[in-house]
């Protein structure tokens, strides 16, 4: 398996402060003790934190994708079409193959997720999803050089603005919206979910524009 650079205080394995989480995680251990089954660190490009100019925060792992495999949207259709589509812009390089020791690297780019421990049926509770928001800000405060950030989903966008100490009705959650926060773009997506796809609710066209849009920025910036 690929070694990964480390991130900012990342949650530890047997983290226990939402217990209905961590009752999950444990039963998934049971289960499949193979498994990752446990809060998912982020993603880092090889050269490491002090690189990344965009952040992709996510929900929360795939009880069968990023549970399973220990790397954010790997191992489920969500993550096909993310890296994919970060490879179309630059932002990755190598072949994604559903697993963590396949070639994919990231390019000035990192990927998180909101929540990083895997909640039953992909559903935190909102006090689950504030427990865990003290894991994104050190990862927020931790990449030096971050410039624009892409959320996917309303709970990923924002537990960000909140992160980020801004107001919701400031940078409120719309597919393709942009805002300022503490000095950051922030670009706003529906979840690359099969769900959002199959219904049409997301298009692989419209995902491309929200990373279109990050990508321009960052060249311009």
């Amino acid at each position: 398996m690929s070694a990964f650079p480390p991130e900012p205080a990342p949650p530890p394995r047997d983290c226990p402060i939402c217990p209905r989480l961590a009752a999950f995680r444990h039963e998934w251990r049971a289960r499949e003790p193979h498994w990752h089954n446990g809060p998912v660190p982020t993603f880092l490009p090889p050269d490491g934190a002090g690189a990344v100019r965009l952040l992709v925060v996510g929900l929360a792992p795939g009880v069968r994708g990023a549970n399973r495999t220990g790397r954010p949207f790997t191992g489920d259709y969500a993550g096909d079409l993310l890296y994919a589509t970060m490879k179309r812009f630059g932002l990755a390089r190598g072949e994604f193959e559903a697993r963590p020791d396949d070639s994919l690297e990231l390019v000035g780019a990192a990927v998180t997720n909101a929540v990083r421990c895997v909640p039953p049926e992909n559903k935190p509770t909102g006090p689950e999803i504030n427990a865990c928001r003290q894991f994104l800000k050190p990862v927020l405060n931790g990449l030096p050089r971050l410039a624009a950030i892409v959320t996917l989903g309303r709970i990923a966008h924002d537990s960000t603005v909140r992160a980020l100490g801004g107001r919701l009705k400031d940078a409120p959650f719309g597919h393709g919206a942009e805002a300022e926060v503490a000095g950051l773009r922030i670009v706003a997506s529906y979840h690359c979910s099969r769900y959002n796809t199959n219904t049409g609710r997301l298009t692989e066209p419209m995902f491309a524009d929200v990373f279109r849009a990050a990508r321009e920025f960052l060249d311009a910036h």
